[in-house]
């Protein structure tokens, strides 16, 4: 069941989670998969200005275009810009999926899934119009993956078409799963995931945490 956390604006919104963020990995060991998009970023510009050890924290990414990390469109590389340039996290710390220079996709998504740990503390999510979450799109392979933590994605909807990404099973290995979203233009799909709709046309609607799964939402 997924609790829904209201916030009139965007910037409510990312206060609270930069300081459950916070909280999440404070004092201990910790295993956190980021997300791209305006509020993913902004959280993580929010948590750069926040005085934290990130010195036992591992960052991993939902999903990643086939572009080099320095590419405007890379995941990684702005995640790189918004926080982990500006703080101490170890770089061993930071596990990209080290694409963009022609490696062959399968082997990418194998070699990642190798190094992923068995759970993670807490999986962060953005949001498409029509529901996709990393690189699961509607009615896709990649979506309907059931076994695999880590899958290629050749022909993805939204361009680029080529990407590596986290499935359903690895977003379920997360004990904590926070949706964040806002905008007008996701009204409908936030509702279909409140609704608890069919996952398999709102892939949001599937993702799931073993302890919790918390919406952060501002319409």
């Amino acid at each position: 069941m997924v609790t829904v956390s209201r916030y009139p604006d965007l910037a409510h919104l990312l206060d609270d989670a930069a300081a459950n963020f916070a909280s999440v990995i404070a004092d201990r060991e910790a295993h956190v998969v980021l997300t791209g998009g305006g509020a993913g970023i902004g959280v993580l510009e929010k948590l750069r200005d926040m005085d934290l050890d990130w010195s036992r924290v591992h960052v991993y990414f939902g999903d990643e275009r086939n572009v080099s990390v320095d590419h405007e469109d890379s995941n990684e590389g702005q995640a790189r810009r918004a926080l982990l340039d500006h703080v101490n996290i170890p770089a061993d710390n930071i596990h990209g999926y080290g694409l963009g220079d022609g490696r062959d996709m399968d082997e990418a998504a194998r070699t990642y899934a190798s190094i992923l740990p068995e759970r993670f503390d807490l999986h962060l999510l953005g949001m498409g119009g029509e529901g996709h979450i990393n690189s699961l799109f509607p009615h896709t392979a990649a979506l309907l993956e059931d076994t695999a933590k880590v899958v290629a994605v050749s022909d993805s909807p939204k361009p680029p078409a080529e990407r590596v990404t986290l499935t359903l099973p690895a977003v379920h290995s997360a004990d904590r799963v926070w949706l964040l979203v806002a905008g007008a233009e996701k009204v409908e799909a936030a509702e279909k995931v409140m609704a608890g709709a069919d996952w398999k046309a709102w892939p949001a609607a599937g993702a799931q945490g073993r302890e919790e799964t918390v919406l952060y939402y501002a319409a």
